[in-house]
């Protein structure tokens, strides 16, 4: 009898042990994603589609658990914290990356590309030579890219007065990244550049602290701030990306069926969102206008003079750039 009891325990024991393993095992496994973007953003949205692709491609056994919107920080934090391991995938601007190294500055100097070339820029992010250099200094930081998200060109908007030509920069006060580039591409135009959290902007502009700030007028108008900016310009004085990031060290743990998973989903959404984007754009701005914002597109002669101010930034900064990186980005604008 005792033995017969003996017996049972060991089998329901084995048998607790199964179930619980089963369990474990049907469990999916989430990776947590932070990110600023707003809401209905085109990074927002590309993100969410590359989440439903992992789910779909992993039917299942993967999960992208998104928070979006800076609800666990900006681009700063966020990638500091997928470097440190405690979050698993970051998206931060090219901007808010150059103080994790100097050379994620060559893209967001002003004027180095032009939308007429951005199907050769992505040709060369996607599958040439610029896009192994970022993932290799992505590698070199702690962190490994898998997607170099479409943001778009920056533009200056203002809620104070209008930008109708060159001369009017000057004096104004503008939102900037803690990127050097952009506080002194601000200074360039006779700007002063204020450095403040994106999470911060929209209650600035409201209390006067800042007169405008550059960005893409898609992401301005989902965050809302097409209801307290009345000026807009299309000085697209540079093109910016948000890197989709993952602690290197986690990537190298998966299998490589996962890995192949998340590379997969990420080249996919990132052609969708590409897709999305310059009809998304057309819409804020039509939205700015619904909003009562006036308009001021810049004639070729407007910016000759604006590339011509702001060639001393090209300069400064060329210097910390290797020469090899500027001549992969000068090779897409042919």
């Amino acid at each position: 009898m005792k033995k017969l009891f003996l017996c049972a325990a060991i089998l329901a024991a084995f048998g607790f042990l199964f179930s619980a393993s089963t369990s474990e095992a049907a469990r999916p496994m989430t990776l947590r994603l932070g990110h600023p973007m707003a809401p209905g953003n085109n990074v927002t949205l590309g993100y969410e589609k590359f989440a439903e692709l992992v789910a779909e491609k992993s039917k299942g056994t993967m999960k992208i658990a998104i928070f979006g919107n800076c609800q666990i920080g900006s681009d700063r934090v966020t990638t500091e914290a997928a470097q440190a391991g405690t979050l698993d995938l970051s998206s931060s601007s090219t901007p808010n990356l150059a103080s994790f190294h100097p050379h994620f500055m060559a893209l967001d100097l002003p004027y180095v590309t032009n939308p007429k070339y951005q199907e050769n820029l992505y040709k060369a992010l996607d599958s040439g030579e610029l896009g192994a250099y970022y993932k290799k200094l992505c590698n070199s930081i702690g962190l490994e890219l898998l997607m170099t998200s479409e943001y778009g060109y920056r533009s200056f908007c203002t809620a104070t007065r209008a930008i109708e030509k060159a001369s009017d920069f000057k004096g104004l006060k503008v939102r900037t990244t803690d990127s050097p580039v952009e506080v002194a591409v601000a200074k360039a135009f006779g700007m002063n550049p204020a450095p403040i959290a994106w999470g911060e902007t929209y209650t600035a502009l409201q209390q006067g602290t800042v007169d405008g700030e550059g960005n893409t007028y898609g992401l301005l108008d989902a965050a809302k701030h097409s209801e307290v900016l009345k000026y807009v310009t299309d000085s697209r004085h540079n093109y910016s990306m948000h890197f989709l990031l993952m602690n290197k060290a986690k990537f190298d743990s998966l299998k490589p069926e996962q890995q192949q998973i998340l590379r997969e989903a990420a080249a996919e959404a990132l052609a969708w969102e590409r897709s999305i984007s310059p009809k998304l754009e057309d819409e804020a701005l039509k939205n700015f206008v619904k909003n009562g914002a006036k308009v001021h597109n810049f004639s070729d002669a407007e910016f000759a003079e604006l590339y011509k101010m702001t060639q001393g930034v090209r300069e400064e900064f060329g210097k910390q750039i290797p020469a090899e990186l500027t001549k992969m980005i000068a090779d897409t604008q042919k």
